[in-house]
């Protein structure tokens, strides 16, 4: 057995990054402004830890927009740490570069690449990442892909928390995770639906 998946605990991660009602203004990039993480315990189907980090950022600003989708203001993200050492966090404090790592579709892995690329940061987490919307999709043989709050109404669960808040939605990802494990379609080690 690969030595990185010891163990059952898997990080469930979900961001949010800058962004804007239309096209983003001159000069400025999406960046991330909020890592949310929660951990699971897949053998005994928990969550066990739910965890927040602030992310500064440097090459855009909170639009009016973002903080009425996710409630994050200016001055609020201000307070958090740089992009680098919210990386340095994850990879020190919740094992990221080891242990497995699930998102509710592809963005977050994408934006994580993106930024690291572009600020020079290394990558924090590891080879092992799971779609957990694809899987969602292909247990419930759903042609479209449904958003989060869309797969907690279908999976019966509710939505704990608001919506757009990193924080949250990694907590609500994290039930439909364990959700889909107590199911028994959950891919194990090795198997990563795209």
């Amino acid at each position: 057995m690969d030595s990185t998946w010891a163990g059952s605990l898997v990080n469930v991660v979900d961001i949010e990054a800058t962004c804007w009602a239309g096209s983003q203004p001159p000069g400025e990039v999406s960046e991330i402004i909020e890592i949310g993480l929660t951990v699971i315990d897949l053998d005994a189907g928990e969550r066990l830890a739910r965890h927040r980090v602030l992310v500064k950022p440097t090459r855009s600003n909170v639009s009016e927009f973002c903080t009425e989708l996710t409630g994050l203001t200016q001055h609020e993200v201000d307070q958090g740490v740089t992009f680098a050492e919210a990386c340095r966090l994850l990879a020190a404090e919740h094992r990221a570069g080891v242990r497995p790592w699930v998102s509710w579709g592809d963005y977050d892995r994408h934006q994580f690449t993106r930024q690291c690329r572009a600020t020079r940061t290394p990558y924090p987490f590891g080879r092992h990442h799971t779609n957990a919307k694809a899987v969602f999709t292909e247990a419930y043989g759903l042609r479209k892909r449904p958003g989060m709050a869309q797969a907690l109404q279908i999976a019966g669960l509710r939505l704990e928390g608001r919506h757009h808040r990193g924080e949250d939605d990694a907590w609500n990802i994290a039930a439909l995770v364990l959700h889909l494990s107590d199911q028994g379609v959950w891919p194990v080690a090795g198997e990563h639906p795209a």
